[in-house]
């Protein structure tokens, strides 16, 4: 057997086994750095963006997604790139969002014009954007990143950041700008713990840290060691500490180099965010969002948390019934999204033996009697097999896409469907004869009227 051969045999017995997985939960794209935020009832997801085949950190724009359950997650597309900052050359790395005075703002690191990286402030009416430059140049600059933004009971917005040092400012209740000196926080070992073997770098603290507050105690997590770099956190009394270190969150795993932290509490639970290398092609450079549920220990203190491909327990179910876009997915093998000509989001490069998982559909007692899809195609189209269960699972209707005249004509297609019943993990397998893109694919819906 060739090595080509071998190659694609390799990435074919990979995807069979990621079928039934849940992390990484971007597919689509390779997404980095996540910074999660609760919002009217749903997570928010915002990641960076690795390029297909890079070999260094070559990125670019930053993303968004969302999700009600944990396991589902709706792509919102590119709310801020590069080119949002007309001061950018480079390095769109990890940002953060925080709500306040009924605006979005977006903490994001770049490489400027002339070198350095400093930190710029993005924000939008809306959170998923667009984001427009508040400030058209850095908000701090001191050639350090990874911006890290809390808002205090008081009010007070703190912003942290940094590697190889941390920093922090008080923001103004503007959020654009900020009162007193930049402050360098003392990274001793009793606050960050003791690395070996590096003297210009004593402390475990590496970069990436996300600052939070819970149940009275501040925690600060964040990248350590390097490379390759696990997660690790201190505590303290307040925002500015003093620290006192406590251990490591998740040890170094999977195919990067690198890791990221985010942590929520959402509907009861909490969640931790990372990135791995986990898909094909993954590595320190083509990186991939994963989240675990967790539960604190009684004194308040962090398990160590392993990476699974499970992910978390999906909350709820999701309703077949009302329209679903096509780029709320669990779970997807081939796909990528782009802009809708109809408005938001579309699946495309949509090619043959494809897939989407969704999961926890509930499709009740009765059941679903037909499907329908809004679809284009500039080729002669292709077919939706609805499976139920797996790629080979009970196939319960087809749906055929014929050519409609172009990649922005669209149509809905329906088909009927039998034994679609209780709740389900619904894959949708696309198929045809063609080589290239079969159909671009807006939303879908199913109908329970006879």
């Amino acid at each position: 057997m060739g090595r080509t051969a071998i190659a694609a045999l390799a990435l074919l017995l990979l995807g069979a086994l990621l079928v039934g997985a849940d992390n990484p939960i971007i597919q689509t794209v390779y997404s980095t750095d996540p910074a999660p935020m609760v919002y009217d009832g749903r997570v928010y997801l915002f990641t960076g963006q690795d390029e297909d085949g890079s070999t260094n950190y070559n990125m670019r724009r930053w993303h968004v997604y969302s999700s009600a359950d944990m396991v589902n997650w709706q792509d919102h597309g590119v709310p801020a790139s590069l080119s949002t900052f007309s001061w950018a050359k480079a390095n769109a790395w990890a940002g953060q969002v925080v709500p306040r005075n009924g605006k979005f703002y977006f903490y994001v690191p770049i490489q400027r014009t002339s070198g350095s990286m400093a930190i710029g402030v993005g924000v939008s009416d809306n959170i998923t954007g667009p984001y427009r430059d508040a400030l058209g140049k850095p908000l701090v600059d001191n050639n350090e990143f990874d911006p890290t933004v809390w808002i205090d009971e008081t009010g007070q917005a703190y912003l942290y950041w940094g590697n190889p040092n941390l920093w922090y400012v008080k923001l103004n209740q503007d959020m654009i700008s900020y009162s007193g000196s930049v402050t360098k926080v003392q990274l001793t070992t009793a606050g960050f713990g003791s690395r070996s073997g590096n003297a210009q770098k004593p402390t475990t603290y590496e970069e990436g840290p996300w600052i939070y507050k819970r149940n009275n105690l501040w925690y600060l997590v964040y990248a350590a060691n390097c490379c390759s770099e696990d997660i690790r956190y201190s505590t303290g009394p307040s925002v500015t500490g003093p620290w006192t270190y406590r251990g490591v969150v998740m040890p170094t795993q999977g195919k990067s180099f690198t890791n990221h932290p985010g942590i929520i509490d959402f509907n009861g639970t909490s969640y931790f965010f990372y990135h791995n290398g986990a898909l094909p092609g993954g590595s320190g450079y083509t990186r991939s969002v994963c989240v675990e549920s967790f539960v604190y220990n009684s004194d308040g203190t962090i398990p160590t948390i392993q990476m699974t491909t499970n992910g978390p327990k999906q909350i709820g179910t999701l309703d077949p019934y009302v329209r679903q876009e096509a780029e709320t997915i669990a779970f997807s093998s081939g796909l990528k999204t782009e802009t809708c000509s109809e408005g938001g989001m579309q699946v495309s490069q949509i090619n043959s033996n494809d897939y989407i998982k969704v999961k926890g559909v509930a499709f009740g007692t009765e059941g679903a009697k037909t499907f329908q899809a809004r679809v284009a195609s500039a080729s002669s189209g292709g077919k939706i097999e609805v499976r139920l269960g797996s790629t080979s699972g009970t196939l319960v209707a087809t749906c055929t896409v014929s050519g409609t005249g172009g990649s922005t004509t669209w149509a809905t297609v329906s088909c009927p469907v039998s034994g679609a019943t209780g709740t389900q993990d619904l894959f949708l397998r696309f198929t045809g004869s063609g080589s290239g893109e079969l159909f671009k694919f807006n939303w879908w819906k199913f109908d329970n009227a006879a």
